[in-house]
């Protein structure tokens, strides 16, 4: 009898604009080492983001906090969704710490959502930013946060540390929404921004993924709708499957078309574009500050 053969499925190569060098240099070096010899915690590394290397060569880093495990569920987000830890007081001070240590220029701080407090994390923000403040004053900051379910009282604790930056990711487009952000809503979203723009954040800024499914019309749409609410920055990248229990990438956007939403837009009166396959939300975050 004949011994069956198995052949497994061959995985289609991603395309080559989607390829990245190592990182390399000698910034680069001297932070990864700072990192692991203080078991110091970023996005940069546990997300291990294609742009550690130019970032880090440029002063900038990437901090999440509030943990590891979120409240939500989204169907694009590697993070872990479950019950979070408690609360950690003393991390405010442990990330001014880090970013002491890294002689990081601009921070991008981040975090999880956490609904499953009362005051979902504000107060931590809030303690976070003044640390910062207080160890590293030349040091410039972005804060990357979550909706806080809309709540006004809420983000006042964040526009009231007055962060350099202020960013809130839509992800994706109207129609997508309640597949890709499961417990968010794109309205509430929009009002966000909104709602700091008008409350005195000097910079507003915003981030969409593409390949998922999305038109060309309905990116548009989606940047007149950040521009009507005088969103200053606006990064767009490729979504990638963080595994096969998430969302599928339904296309691979070509370098070509990112350059196209760029130029629209900057024509649509954008501040800053950044769009790129490799583009992620704290990509080239230091110069969103010019």
């Amino acid at each position: 009898m004949q011994e069956e053969t198995i052949v497994s499925p061959v995985r289609q190569p991603k395309p080559k604009w989607l390829r990245v060098k190592l990182p390399t240099g000698k910034k680069y070096t001297e932070l990864r080492g700072l990192v692991d010899k203080y078991d110091l915690h970023t996005i940069c590394t546990s997300g291990s983001c294609p742009n550690m290397g130019e970032c880090w060569s440029e002063g900038t880093a990437t901090f999440m906090i509030l943990g590891n495990i979120c409240t939500r569920s989204c169907g694009f987000c590697g993070v872990k969704t479950g019950r979070p830890e408690t609360v950690d007081w003393e991390e405010p001070e442990k990330v001014a710490r880090s970013i002491k240590i890294m002689a990081i220029k601009h921070a991008v701080i981040t975090s999880v959502d956490r609904d499953d407090l009362k005051d979902m994390g504000t107060i931590i923000w809030g303690e976070t930013v003044k640390a910062i403040r207080r160890m590293n004053p030349e040091t410039t900051l972005e804060t990357l946060i979550p909706d806080f379910q809309g709540r006004e009282d809420l983000l006042d604790r964040i526009i009231d540390v007055h962060p350099e930056v202020v960013s809130h990711n839509m992800e994706t487009v109207k129609r997508l929404t309640r597949e890709v952000r499961i417990q968010a809503k794109y309205e509430r979203s929009l009002g966000v921004l909104k709602y700091l723009k008008d409350h005195g954040i000097a910079r507003t800024k915003s981030g969409i993924m593409l390949g998922l499914g999305e038109t060309e019309a309905e990116v548009i749409q989606t940047l007149e709708d950040l521009r009507s609410v005088n969103l200053d920055i606006v990064t767009i990248g490729q979504y990638l499957q963080p595994s096969k229990k998430h969302l599928p990438v339904k296309q691979f956007i070509t370098p070509d078309q990112f350059k196209k939403y760029e130029e629209i837009g900057l024509k649509m009166g954008f501040r800053h574009v950044e769009s790129g396959a490799l583009v992620r939300s704290s990509y080239k975050a230091q110069k969103h500050l010019t």
